[in-house]
């Protein structure tokens, strides 16, 4: 039998934080999983087995389900993903159809819950004890012929029509910081309305109500970009407690701009000029004023109104952007809430370009089905994103295999080779024995011809 490695090289292993890396969070997954309803008569494979499996098929970035395929008699899929019988690509879609997509908040809802009790969210305070939430939809699915009854639809000027699916993503964010925190997306469909903006509001209206459900006391400060800034949604903000930072643009809000000018003539606004942190001769400037009403039809609703531009050496404006909010602006926090506004582009290159880019497969049609079975798989696979999420956040295992990785494309690239060609008992087993090359030092057995069983933690003798 091999003998282990020496336990001076075990001492290297980073310590992890208990119920925040992977291990636990499946076992946190899996039991969730199994309370979910089942309406089947007499099923041959559990629910519980098809979230897990197709939670394994986007923990480990396969292309589609034919490449998972293979999968199936895979000794670590059973045991890392708590999976029973793993179900056909064709099983596996028809059983995850009829899932009601609410029916995954939960799994978000628990590993957040995880976070909060494991202290882990504290780096992510912004302000004033608030975290940034920030909120933007975006599409993942796009046909010209597959459809189903929740699918929106464009139609093109000459007739042609695309057929296509969207969801409404939030997640917290903080200036500086790379890892963003998931919370459950909202599907946008059919019913939401005929145009985009009909439908990323009406779906942003569920997305906030299920989030104050779910978090009834968590102090939350939204950043959405200019289609948020309306009455109605900013209402609906100040009901559920929630503050904002929303973008404004002039062309939809002239009232806005020129009260602010007014407020400028009248020496009512405070404005501040600094040099760039970081880029030499770049001259930044802030201008704030209070209690401006949003629009003409909206006169008694109040916010607060600031602007931000960068200007070259060649003082020609080179950024502007502009903001309304319920916070009290300051010259002490002015550059602080800039820095949160522009945060919000956090949603796009740290969650929508990762998801898209880096490995995930986001855009890639694993199935549509005729119910939700397109809906199931967007929310599994940012199921399957928080969870790496947390651990680049939490799990100094998983980080310093992504750092000796170089990128996470490499990381998933060498997750599943040692994921095929060796059993392990646990994924920290199989981190450990990414991060030290152990596998290299390891003689094949006889009796596994095609993969060889990781014998790191084997009991000597």
């Amino acid at each position: 039998m091999i003998l282990p490695p020496p336990r001076a090289e075990r001492v290297n292993t980073p310590w992890t934080r208990k119920r925040l890396s992977f291990d636990p969070l499946m076992e946190l997954i899996h039991d969730r999983a199994r309370q979910l309803p089942d309406q089947r008569q007499d099923p041959d494979y559990p629910l519980a087995d098809a979230i897990m499996s197709a939670l394994a098929l986007f923990s480990l970035k396969d292309p589609s389900l034919l490449a998972f395929e293979a999968r199936r008699n895979d000794e670590n899929m059973k045991t890392l993903f708590r999976i029973t019988q793993i179900p056909s690509d064709t099983q596996m879609r028809e059983m995850l159809d009829p899932v009601e997509p609410d029916w995954l908040r939960p799994f978000f809802k628990d590993i957040f819950q995880e976070l909060q009790r494991g202290k882990a969210l504290e780096s992510f305070v912004f302000h004033e004890g608030h975290y940034l939430l920030a909120i933007d939809g975006t599409e993942y699915f796009s046909s010209d012929s597959i459809h189903c009854p929740c699918c929106l639809c464009r139609e093109s000027k000459t007739g042609k029509k695309t057929f296509y699916h969207q969801m409404l993503s939030a997640v917290l964010v903080k200036p500086g910081k790379r890892e963003v925190i998931p919370l459950a997306p909202e599907p946008i469909v059919k019913q939401d309305g005929s145009n985009k903006n009909d439908c990323e509001r009406n779906a942003g209206k569920r997305l906030l109500e299920k989030i104050r459900e779910d978090h009834p006391r968590l102090p939350i400060i939204v950043v959405e970009d200019g289609l948020a800034s309306n009455a109605p949604h900013i209402r609906l903000l100040k009901e559920l407690d929630m503050r904002f930072l929303l973008i404004v643009h002039q062309d939809d809000h002239q009232h806005l701009f020129e009260e602010m000018l007014r407020a400028h003539d009248e020496d009512r606004a405070t404005c501040l000029s600094y040099p760039h942190p970081t880029e030499p001769g770049v001259t930044c400037e802030i201008s704030f004023v209070h209690d401006l009403p949003l629009n003409k039809s909206n006169a008694d609703l109040r916010v607060n109104f600031f602007m931000y531009s960068e200007f070259g050496p060649d003082g020609n404006r080179r950024k502007h952007f502009a903001w309304v909010t319920d916070l009290t602006i300051t010259e002490e926090n002015a550059t602080i809430l800039v820095e949160g506004g522009r945060a919000r582009w956090k949603i796009e290159n740290e969650t929508f370009n990762t998801l898209k880019n880096q490995g995930y497969h986001f855009e890639h049609n694993y199935g549509h089905g005729q119910q939700n079975l397109s809906v199931v798989f967007a929310m599994l696979m940012m199921l399957a994103f928080l969870v790496d999420q947390v651990q680049e956040h939490c799990c100094p295992l998983f980080q310093a295999n992504l750092k000796k990785a170089g990128s996470r494309r490499t990381l998933w690239e060498r997750l599943r080779s040692h994921f095929y060609h060796f059993v392990f008992p646990s994924m920290r087993e199989l981190f450990e024995a990414m991060l030290h090359d152990r596998v290299k030092e390891m003689p094949l057995p006889p009796r596994y011809p095609a993969r060889r069983v990781c014998s790191c933690h084997l009991p000597s003798g």
